[in-house]
């Protein structure tokens, strides 16, 4: 998604040598994407989950723009190409079944070891540990 979003801003017909409203579009794309990455590195499981849920049906709505307008290239690909729509849609959801397969899987975790306290955090444990029995 970065690659399209980052691509967008070489089209300028809509407005020649300017950009449009469709940058704008391209911008909140990034911003959706971005964060919701972030998110999900750091743990933030709804912040994610609302993101990528954003991203996805910005996408769904583009597609359908690009798709209800005749003189697009997709309607024209099934009237003039359709062998070539079938193998690109064969192609996609073959993509995608290997994606969901992996992630199905779920991550591979490494094996770490149990993290040490440093010895700033021993002492102030054992502090707190003495002073807790010190207390009648």
């Amino acid at each position: 998604m970065y690659w399209t979003v980052l691509s967008s801003f070489a089209i300028r017909e809509l407005r020649p040598g300017h950009l449009s409203w469709i940058h704008g579009l391209s911008v909140f794309t990034f911003v959706t994407l971005s964060v919701g990455l972030w998110a999900g590195y750091t743990g933030h499981g709804r912040v994610h989950g609302r993101m990528m849920a954003g991203s996805y049906f910005g996408l769904v709505g583009a597609f359908i723009g690009a798709v209800a307008v005749p003189q697009r290239a997709v309607p024209q690909m099934v009237l003039h190409q359709p062998l070539i729509l079938v193998a690109a849609v064969a192609v996609c959801l073959v993509v995608a079944v290997a994606i969901v397969r992996w992630a199905r899987t779920g991550p591979r975790r490494r094996r770490t070891m149990p993290r040490q306290k440093s010895r700033v955090e021993a002492v102030i444990h054992a502090t707190a540990t003495n002073s807790a029995g010190n207390q009648p």
